[in-house]
């Protein structure tokens, strides 16, 4: 049975687009069929961090348009695994409506086992286009005050939508400058102000962002990959400690 996730942010510069195509990438190396849709209109990027931005030619508004067959917006991603990706539309204008985009996801879901959601940041007509055709949302912050801000105005539009299954993934973490800034006493605290149960905890590493700037994000060698994978396995509901380091 296929589940539909929507990656979301408060704000944009949370690294939300690395996170969910780094997520994209571990769930179909756990031999999971995955298909990531771009709805981030106009500021598309799944396509350069997986690589295949030189083979596209349609995007997920040629589909709904009629442009073009399903098939032929649907981007398989190289490697030994089933990753498929569809793009957003190059320019905001082409944006697709919510009710468009959950009549397509309801329309191909039974062909995957996960679909992720790449939402625009913020709580716009995007967001909701995204989250509207998810069944749960993984919402990703910065440990700083006004990502948390941005993480509440999510969750309040999240639960607008009647989603209940929703986790936090604090991403980009440095212990040193987390406690060097001295803006939480602890982590604790950041998830207490996001008001969100705690899935992932993703640390800095720079080495994840060239590899996505590179196009290479599919093959991801980082320490970084070893954290997806554990995300992963809470997804499934294995029970997994998160470590800080």
């Amino acid at each position: 049975m296929c589940e539909v996730i929507v990656i979301a942010s408060g704000k944009g510069g949370t690294g939300k687009t690395t996170v969910c195509t780094g997520l994209a990438v571990a769930l179909a190396k756990a031999k999971n069929k995955v298909l990531i849709i771009d709805c981030d209109s106009g500021m598309r990027g799944v396509d350069l961090m997986l690589g295949i931005s030189d083979r596209l030619v349609y995007d997920i508004s040629d589909v709904i348009s009629g442009a073009c067959e399903y098939a032929d917006a649907l981007y398989r991603v190289e490697g030994d695994f089933e990753l498929y990706s569809i793009a957003a539309p190059l320019y905001a204008d082409d944006e697709v409506s919510p009710s468009l985009i959950r009549r397509f996801v309801d329309q191909v879901r039974e062909e995957y086992d996960y679909i992720l959601i790449d939402s625009p940041a913020g709580t716009g007509s995007g967001f909701y286009a995204a989250a509207n055709a998810a069944d749960r949302a993984l919402v990703v912050i910065n440990a700083e005050p006004i990502s948390i801000r941005g993480c509440k105005n999510i969750s309040y539009r999240l639960r607008e939508l009647k989603m209940t299954d929703c986790r936090l993934i604090i991403n980009r973490f440095d212990k040193k400058r987390f406690f060097d800034m001295g803006l939480y006493r602890d982590l604790d605290e950041v998830i207490d102000e996001a008001g969100m149960r705690l899935i992932g905890l993703i640390p800095e590493d720079v080495r994840v962002i060239a590899l996505s700037q590179r196009g290479a994000l599919a093959h991801n060698w980082s320490q970084t990959a070893v954290i997806f994978d554990t995300i992963v396995k809470r997804l499934e509901g294995v029970d997994v400690p998160i470590v800080v380091k």
